[in-house]
């Protein structure tokens, strides 16, 4: 497997351990939907977060946020608009980003809530 892909990977485990650790009920992992990849559905209390996992080697070159796309943003509000009705779910839909910079043999962690809205 491809180094990016395995540091991808990585990512979000952590950004579910992290999730996890805060009280988080993971719902789904990589949920498909057309075009869309939904990293993480997870939910606290009556809110469900949907959770794009951004992973970098280094912040060299932005930060991992940065690299969420309009078009990402488009299809995955699609895709959790289908999830939410399919699922029939009465909840506060919030999309958050987990940003992740590995430093050193360590990891620093940014938690993003309200990340972007729903447009």
């Amino acid at each position: 497997m491809a180094q990016h892909n395995e540091l991808g990977k990585k990512g979000e485990q952590l950004a579910v351990d992290f999730l996890l650790k805060h009280n988080y009920a993971i719902v789904e992992r990589n949920y498909r939907f057309e075009k869309a990849e939904v990293d993480i559905i997870a939910q606290k209390d009556d809110v469900l977060a949907i959770v794009e996992v951004k992973t970098r080697s280094t912040a060299d070159f932005g930060d991992p946020q940065d690299f969420v796309k309009p078009k990402q943003i488009k299809n995955l509000v699609k895709a959790v608009d289908a999830y939410v009705t399919v699922n029939d779910l009465d909840v506060e839909v919030r999309f958050d980003i987990v940003a992740i910079v590995k430093e050193g043999k360590g990891y620093t962690i940014e938690y993003l809530e309200n990340a972007f809205y729903h447009f």
